[in-house]
C-alpha cells in the first residue's frame, strides 16, 4: 500500500491544494495544506521522519486531494474540514463546538442579548468565545446593570402590556410596555457592544458627555440615570489593568505542550488595557509549539472575525508559508492589516510570558500536566529497561556521585528514585578520605562498597556520574560482592553519553528521549545533594577555623 501511495504522491499536481489520508477503514486520519500538493506529499515518503510521521504514515491506506485556487483558500478548506471530520493525527481544539457567545442583531426591531452555541454568518454581532461559564455569568450580570436590555422572548415582547420584574430592578428598559424609545434602546446597545469590545474608556466619555447636555438642558432626572450608570461603568473599567501606555489593540497568546495536551491560553488586550482572557484546550498528536500555534490560529480566529485585533503576539512561530497564508486569510477577514507576531523582547514578550505561565496553571488545574509527567516517566523506564535488555523496567535506581574541591572535604551521595519519583527518605551522605594515588573511580568504589557490603536489598539499576572508568569500577565493587547481576549505567556530562557494559562505544540518546530526560534529572539530582553537603561541611571548617583565630589567650 505505501508504494502505491508513493506513486500517487508523484503524480499530484504542483498547485496548491489539501490533502487527507485514510485509513483502512475509509477514516480520515489527516488533513494538511500545500502550496505544491506534490511536492508537500512526496515528503511523507522520505526516510527521515518524526515517529509521529512514521506512525501516521504507517496507518494511511488511501490519499485523497482537493486543488483550490490559492493557499489561502487552502488554508480555510483544511481548517473547515478538521473541524468536520476530527482526524486522529490533526491538532485540533477540544469542544470547540460547545463554547458559548453572546450575540446581538442590531438591524432586529428591539434586539436581545442571546447566548448561542457557535456563530453565524447573519449580520449579527458575536462576542467571544467563553470557555468558562462563570466568566460569562459574571459577564452578564455586570453588563445588564449597565446596560439594561430584554431578556424575553419575542412572544412576551409582543403580547406583554406592562413591565415584569426586571423593568423594577433596573436591568430592562421594558421596551414592551413602549417605555423606551428604539432610537435609545439601540444606542444603549451600541455602547454595550463597545464595552464588549474593551472600548471602555470611550463609552466612559460619551455617557459624560450624555450626562453633561441632559443637565444643561435641565432634565435633571435623565442626568440622575446617567450619573449612576456612568459611575457603575467607570468601576468596572478602573478594574482593567493597563499594560501598554500606548493605545494598543492585539492579542497575546501563551502555549503550553503537555505531550498529547495543549492548553493555549489568549490575552485580549484593548486600547492598552487587559479587558479579558480566555483558555483553550487543544489535542497536539506531539506536534511542535510552532505547528500548535499555526493550527489554534485558523481554528480560533475564523469563528471571531467581528473582534479581530491588527496584532496577534504569538510565543512560537509556525511554518513560514503557513504564516504568511495565515495573515494574509486574517486580514480578509478583518477587512485590514493583521500582524502575527513572535516577540522577542520588551513588554510584549513578557505579555506572552505571562500568557504561557497561565497556561500552564490551566493545564496542572485540569489534571493534563500530571497526567503527561505519569505517561512521561513510565515511558522512560521502559525505554532505559529496553536499552539494558532487561526484563521489565527498573522501578528502584540508586545514583551516586563523588564531590571534592582541591582535595579537601571530599563527599559522595546517593539519592533513590521509585516510579520515576526522588524518594528523599532513601538519600545519603558520606564523607570521604583522600589519600595520594585515589582518584575518582577509587573513591566511588569506597562508597559503593559501603553501600552494598551491609546486605541491603540492591536496586533495580545503579546510575553512576561518569564514562568508561566510573562504569568499570562500579562492576568490579558488585563483582566482588556478587551483586554482579544488578544493571549499572554511566552517564557522562560532558555529552550526555551514555556508557553500558558489553558496548564498547556510548549511547547516543536524542535529546527529546523521555530515558535521557530522567538519567539527567538523577544524575543532576545526586550532583546536587552531594555538592550541597560539601559547602556545608567547608562552611562548617571556615566557622571553625575563624573561631579558633578569633580565641584570646
Amino acid at each position: 500500500m505505501t508504494a502505491a501511495l508513493r506513486e500517487q504522491a508523484g503524480s499530484l499536481p504542483d498547485g496548491p491544494g489539501v490533502y487527507l489520508f485514510r485509513d483502512a477503514q475509509g477514516r480520515f486520519i489527516y488533513a494538511g495544506k500545500a502550496a505544491s500538493l506534490r511536492h508537500r506529499v512526496r515528503s511523507y515518503f522520505q526516510a527521515r521522519r518524526g515517529p509521529r510521521t512514521a506512525l501516521m504514515m504507517s496507518r494511511a491506506a488511501g490519499l485523497e486531494y482537493i486543488t483550490t485556487d490559492s493557499e489561502v483558500e487552502a488554508l480555510i478548506l483544511e481548517s473547515n474540514l478538521v473541524k468536520q471530520h476530527r482526524p486522529e493525527f490533526n491538532i485540533r481544539l477540544r469542544d470547540d463546538k460547545h463554547f458559548p457567545y453572546l450575540r446581538i442583531a442590531l438591524d432586529e426591531q428591539w434586539p436581545a442579548v442571546a447566548v448561542v452555541r457557535g456563530m453565524q454568518r447573519d449580520g449579527a454581532r458575536y462576542f467571544g468565545p467563553y470557555t468558562r461559564a462563570q466568566a460569562l455569568a459574571a459577564t452578564l450580570k455586570a453588563v445588564r446593570r449597565i446596560f439594561p436590555f430584554r431578556t424575553c422572548g419575542d412572544h412576551r415582547l409582543a403580547t406583554a402590556r406592562r413591565p415584569c420584574l426586571h423593568h423594577d430592578l433596573g436591568r430592562c428598559p421594558a421596551p414592551c410596555a413602549g417605555k423606551v424609545a428604539r432610537e435609545d434602546y439601540l444606542a444603549n446597545l451600541r455602547e454595550l457592544c463597545l464595552f464588549l469590545d474593551g472600548r471602555g474608556d470611550h463609552v466612559v466619555r460619551r455617557l459624560r458627555e450624555r450626562m453633561e447636555q441632559a443637565a444643561g438642558a435641565l432634565e435633571f432626572e435623565r442626568a440622575a440615570e446617567l450619573r449612576d450608570q456612568l459611575r457603575a461603568l467607570e468601576l468596572v473599567v478602573e478594574r482593567q489593568k493597563m499594560i501598554f501606555h500606548t493605545q494598543e489593540d492585539l492579542d497575546a497568546l501563551g502555549i503550553e505542550v503537555a505531550g498529547h495536551d495543549a492548553c493555549v491560553q489568549v490575552f485580549r488586550v484593548r486600547d492598552g488595557k487587559l479587558v479579558g482572557r480566555e483558555n483553550f484546550l487543544l489535542a497536539t498528536a506531539d506536534s511542535p509549539p510552532g505547528h500548535v500555534v499555526g493550527a489554534f490560529l485558523k481554528q480560533h480566529y475564523g469563528t471571531v472575525a467581528d473582534t479581530l485585533p491588527p496584532l496577534i503576539l504569538i510565543p512560537a512561530v509556525p511554518p513560514a508559508a503557513e504564516r504568511a497564508a495565515i495573515e494574509s486569510w486574517l486580514t480578509g477577514l478583518r477587512g485590514a492589516k493583521v500582524r502575527v507576531v513572535r516577540p522577542l523582547r520588551g513588554a510584549k514578550r513578557g505579555l506572552v510570558d505571562l500568557a504561557g505561565a497561565n497556561a500552564r496553571l490551566a493545564l496542572a488545574e485540569a489534571g493534563v500536566t500530571a497526567r503527561w509527567e505519569e505517561e512521561l516517566t513510565a515511558g522512560a523506564l521502559r525505554e532505559i529497561g529496553d536499552i539494558l535488555g532487561l526484563e521489565r523496567p527498573p522501578h528502584r535506581i540508586e545514583a551516586f556521585d563523588v564531590s571534592g574541591f582541591h582535595g579537601k572535604e571530599t563527599v559522595a551521595s546517593r539519592v533513590v528514585f521509585e516510579g520515576g519519583r526522588a524518594l528523599k527518605a532513601g538519600y545519603r551522605r558520606y564523607r570521604l578520605s583522600l589519600s595520594p594515588g585515589r582518584d575518582d573511580c577509587h573513591l566511588l568504589q569506597e562508597v559503593l562498597h559501603r553501600r552494598f557490603r551491609r546486605g541491603e536489598a540492591p536496586p533495580d539499576l545503579v546510575l553512576v556520574d561518569g564514562g568508561k572508568g566510573q562504569l568499570g569500577a562500579a562492576r568490579e565493587v558488585l563483582a566482588h560482592l556478587s551483586l554482579d547481576r544488578v544493571p549499572v549505567v554511566a552517564l557522562a556530562k560532558e555529552h550526555e553519553h551514555v556508557f553500558v557494559p558489553g558496548r564498547p562505544e556510548p549511547i547516543v540518546l536524542p535529546d527529546a528521549s523521555p530515558a535521557l530526560r530522567l538519567l539527567r534529572q538523577m544524575r543532576d539530582e545526586a550532583h546536587r545533594f552531594a555538592v550541597n553537603y560539601h559547602r556545608m561541611l567547608r562552611r562548617r571548617r571556615s566557622l571553625g577555623s575563624a573561631a579558633k583565630g578569633g580565641r584570646r589567650p
